[in-house]
């Protein structure tokens, strides 16, 4: 077991960074990192200056003896790093605009990683991370890779079906779920039990427990909810909930709520523009603390930006693998035998065991039958999305596109393609050629 850990962050002038230093800085007895190396592209290096002079700070009044380094050269930061955690934004909040702006045009849900926006997403993220995946396979071929950037479901499947990178998917939702329970119940960590079925931003709560209680009926019945930053709170029908019998993600709003919600987002996008406009006024708001020489912490208002709970997550996690500690954390791995109408190499979220040599998935207790069709149809939609980035098909976009739920008919799938890809153009060079 080295005693002196490299990690990489990708994508490291993100806003999101103070909070994953926060992490290493209160984990260092259980996670001892010797070199942090923050690594961004070039149009990210105004930003990576300013969030890694915070992250300097930061490490200097912890007094640890943790070395920060910014580069934009990746390959110099992958080198021999034993954990490299992805953050990254190809296109930037710009490219995230037209992903919400487009579809909302053609009265449809407009979400980053949800319907014809996550399809987007996708498109331009999934060439450049297996890129990057050829860089660690040559360079540090041992390190685990934290897979954060969204779709990351769909991500980090392509990762394990096109390259030999050791890689685990990670989402907020679960542990944030998690810190509302044990706020709601004023219960520890290790009270609660909480059983995940489904997919990345599409899963169920099959079971909630605290001390061995059953809770679920209890939070069905009352219709409270854990909602994030980014998901409007509407409220769920009760006789719904009900017999959903199981606690839905609120990602799950966009297909069970779809006028609802896309109503919300068209009376927001009048008021205050796409959700990316006013991500990008809390980020500007953001950089501009990050730039007083005289904070040396995390900034309360990162919380106003989503992603709550992130850094925690991800710390965990590398806490975890590295001290072989069994504990269980819920996850995107690859499916094997867990959920039986699924393809054994699709890429679920569910509860595992976290070992030094990955992560175990548990067994599931229940799955919901009427849950089942709308996993299985998302998963088709991400599979057809996954190779259609690989390849630069057309013909799977469309396709992709036209059996999403959220999308009505082959007319508005193909204006949808059209549009969209050709406001990507500049990140999609294969559909082009």
């Amino acid at each position: 077991m080295r005693e002196a850990l490299k990690i990489a962050i990708i994508g490291g002038g993100s806003s999101y960074t103070p909070e994953i230093v926060e992490g290493f800085i209160l984990s260092y007895a259980k996670l001892p990192v010797r070199e942090l190396w923050l690594v961004d592209v070039e149009e990210g290096k105004h930003k990576l200056e300013i969030v890694g002079n915070l992250a300097k700070r930061m490490i200097a009044k912890s007094g640890l003896p943790i070395e920060v380094h910014l580069t934009l050269n990746r390959r110099e930061a992958i080198a021999g790093a034993d954990f490299i955690s992805t953050q990254m934004r190809v296109g930037l909040l710009e490219a995230r605009k037209w992903d919400e702006h487009i579809p909302n045009k053609h009265g449809i849900i407009g979400q980053e990683t949800t319907g014809p926006g996550g399809m987007m997403k996708a498109l331009r993220t999934i060439p450049v991370l297996l890129d990057i995946c050829k860089d660690i396979e040559e360079l540090s071929p041992n390190a685990w890779l934290l897979n954060f950037t969204n779709p990351a479901g769909m991500v980090t499947e392509a990762i394990h079906k096109y390259s030999k990178v050791k890689s685990i998917g990670l989402c907020n939702a679960p542990i944030g779920l998690h810190k509302w329970l044990m706020n709601k119940y004023e219960a520890k960590a290790d009270q609660i039990y909480t059983e995940f079925v489904g997919l990345n931003h599409l899963h169920w709560v099959t079971r909630a427990e605290i001390n061995g209680e059953d809770k679920l009926s209890e939070l069905l019945d009352r219709r409270e909810e854990y909602s994030g930053k980014n998901v409007p709170a509407s409220e769920w029908d009760a006789d719904f909930l009900r017999s959903l019998q199981a606690l839905p993600s609120y990602y799950l709003k966009y297909f069970y709520m779809t006028d609802a919600m896309l109503e919300e987002q068209l009376a927001s996008l009048k008021e205050n523009g796409t959700r990316a406009e006013v991500v990008k006024r809390v980020e500007d708001e953001l950089f501009e603390l990050y730039q007083d020489p005289d904070l040396q912490e995390k900034p309360k208002q990162l919380e106003k930006r989503g992603g709550a709970y992130y850094s925690e997550a991800a710390v965990n996690l590398m806490v975890s693998l590295y001290n072989d500690k069994r504990d269980i954390q819920t996850l995107n791995v690859m499916n094997d035998n867990t959920i039986d109408f699924l393809p054994k190499d699709a890429c679920i979220e569910v509860n595992c065991i976290v070992t030094a040599q990955g992560p175990i998935p548990i067994g599931l207790t229940k799955v919901p039958e009427h849950v089942k069709g709308l996993m299985h149809a998302v998963k088709t939609y991400e599979r057809l999305t996954i190779e259609a980035a690989v390849t630069g098909s057309r013909d799977l976009v469309l396709q992709a596109l036209v059996h999403h739920p959220l999308v009505p008919s082959v007319s508005v799938a193909k204006t949808l393609m059209d549009e969209m890809l050709e406001k990507n153009k500049p990140y999609l060079p294969a559909f082009f050629a």
